[in-house]
This record gives structure tokens, sequence and C-alpha cells, in this order.
């Protein structure tokens, strides 16, 4: 479900502090309602406080957060329409499925029927009819992780809160639960806020991502935006690979050490020393009219496309890395090549 112009949540300048230490640090972004929004950024940079923020675990120090359009500071966890979904599932190992689903609404005060149709109505959702009567240590990790999910989803919170609840699973089946977890999206009328380090699985999920560092938000956009058009050094570097180079830019041109040198559309303006960011997708294996020769010192084979470390022959441009989709293979490892750089690709810095 595409996200409205209608903001769920909004943070405004929101700062924590533990004692000297600043763990966020004046952050602002809107979760708009129906959206997929998830803040990735690296260990130990605010995410998990700033969830905990949200969903009232913590108090910021200065600035607000905002639920509905009003202040949530004075609102406790309980009596937020929000619900977490922990790295941890926590499911009672006592409890059935169906207990664990119901738990909440027997909270809640919900009677015996309707908790029991409710629960199998969830449990239906996130693909798990028939287990209403296991418990669970009889189920896979991604089965315990999709009861979790249910559990969070059945008193239907007008935002779902996410803690890193793939990052235990294998790669391939944390693959797959990121492609149920979008489609369970889709079926539902809540926002989902995701918080993760994993910045591939923040760009498969988003409708639009925070990129967070050191406490302060440096980019909020759709992750096609974040990815081509990064908004500093960090989030070029964080958000995918990518190559970052140190030159002097004039007239378009990118110039490294010596002649080395590349065209750049987005430099057109700039004038002096610049960092710039070059994805290894956008440097091109030719022929003729290279910006570069270079060596192939490793060549990596990864099944839809092959990576190359190449060390250019010219000095100031350091190893770069560069990726041929497909099975083509132009360059073999100890082979020197000649290499172009997409202009229209490269996103400029300006020091």
């Amino acid at each position: 479900m595409s996200g409205s112009a209608e903001a769920l949540v909004e943070l405004d300048g929101v700062r924590k502090e533990y004692g000297d230490v600043t763990a966020v640090d004046g952050i602002d972004f809107t979760i708009r309602r129906g959206e997929f929004f998830s803040l990735v950024g690296p260990s130990g940079c605010g995410k998990t406080t700033t969830l905990r923020m949200i969903s009232g675990f913590e108090r910021p120090t200065a600035g607000t957060v905002q639920l509905n359009g009003a202040d949530a500071a004075d609102v406790p966890p309980n009596e937020r329409d929000t619900n977490l979904v922990f790295q941890h599932l926590s499911l009672f190992p006592h409890m059935t499925v169906g207990e664990n689903v119901e738990y909440g609404l027997k909270k809640s005060g919900v009677d015996a029927d309707a908790r029991t149709e409710k629960s199998k109505e969830y449990l239906s959702l996130v693909d798990l009819d028939g287990y209403y009567e296991r418990k669970p240590n009889e189920l896979s990790g991604g089965q315990q992780q999709r009861v979790a999910l249910a559990r969070a989803l059945v008193n239907e919170p007008n935002v779902l809160l996410f803690d890193e609840p793939l990052s235990s699973l294998d790669r391939k089946l944390r693959k797959q639960m990121q492609v149920e977890l979008r489609q369970i999206h889709e079926q539902v009328d809540g926002s989902f806020f995701y918080v993760t380090h994993d910045q591939e699985v923040a760009m498969t999920l988003s409708d639009r991502m925070a990129v967070l560092n050191e406490g302060r938000v440096e980019q909020v956009g759709p992750p096609e935006e974040i990815y081509r058009e990064p908004a500093s050094p960090f989030v070029a570097d964080f958000i995918g690979d990518t190559n970052l180079v140190n030159g002097t830019v004039n007239d378009g041109t990118v110039r490294v050490g010596g002649d080395d040198g590349f065209a750049v559309d987005d430099g057109a303006d700039a004038d002096g020393d610049v960092t710039v960011s070059i994805r290894p997708e956008d440097i091109d294996v030719v022929e003729t009219d290279w910006d570069f020769a270079g060596e192939v010192v490793d060549r990596y084979f990864q099944g839809d496309q092959t990576q190359y470390v190449v060390e250019p022959a010219g000095e100031g441009l350091g190893e770069l890395t560069v990726v041929m989709q497909g099975r083509q293979t132009p360059v073999e490892q100890g082979e020197t090549g000649h290499f172009r750089v997409q202009s229209d690709a490269a996103v400029v810095f300006d020091e």
C-alpha cells in the first residue's frame, strides 16, 4: 500500500541523551499513513533508541514525537496505537500458536470466540492456516517469525514497529520473509516502521527510508533516489557499494593524480576539490575512448554478475570495484582492461 500525505508519526527535533552521550541528535522525519518506512544505519547510530521513543519506552530529552497529530510525550506504551516485533521473538513456549496470537486480545478483554476467530484470520494472513494448536518449539524459525508478526498485527495497530526482526534468519529465508512482509503490508491498513542495519532489506521493503549516522538523519527519500542521488559520501558508501574518489573538478572533468580523468554531468558547475561516488555497475569495460587503464587484481563470479577489483595504472585513483552484469567476462584476472565512467551516473560532492 503506498503512503498517503497524511502524517501518522512525526518526529520534530528529537534528541535523546544518556548522561554525556547523545544517542539521537535532533532528528526530523514523518511516517505517512499506510506506508512502509525504514530507518537504516550502522550499529550504534541511534536506530533502536528512535524506535523506543516512538513506542513510548524512552522519552525524548528534547523535541516531540507526535502520533496522529498529538504530542505523545505523556502517553504510556500500552496506550499508544503501536505494536512491536522484536529481533528476539519472545513467544510463550507453554502456549499454543493460537494462544500466543490471542494474548493481546485477551489482555484487552476480547471474548474467547472472537479471539479465536480473529487469531485464525491473522494466522491465515501470514500463511499459517492449521497451525493454531501447534507449540512454538514445533515450528521453524521462519514460522515462528510469522507467529510473532500475526501476534503484533492482530490488535490492528496504526503503526507496527520492527526492530531487526529478520537478522537471525539465514539469507534465503530472510529474502523470502522480505517478500512476505511486503505482501502482508499491502493487505493491512497500518504503517510499518522498520529498523535495520541491513541496507539491502531496507531498499527492498521501503516506500521511503531515512539514513541515520551518529544520531543524525543524513537523508530521507525513496530507496532509488537515495541510491542514485545520495546526499553525502556517507550515504553513498553505506547504501549499496560505491567507489569514493577524491580529485579536482574543472569544466565537468574530474582529475585524479596525474593525467587520469573522467567527465561528470553532475559536476558541470563545480570547481575545486571534490569527492565523487561511482557505483561499480556504472564503470564500463570499453575498447576505445577509455578514461583509464587498469589491471584486474581480483575477480569474483557471483552468478548473475562478476565483480572485478581493478588497480588503475595512473596514480591517485586507488583500487576500484567494477561490476559486469550477466555472463560476460571481458577481462580475466591478471589482464589489463580499459574502463570508462558513465558520466551521467557519477555523483559529485563539493568539499
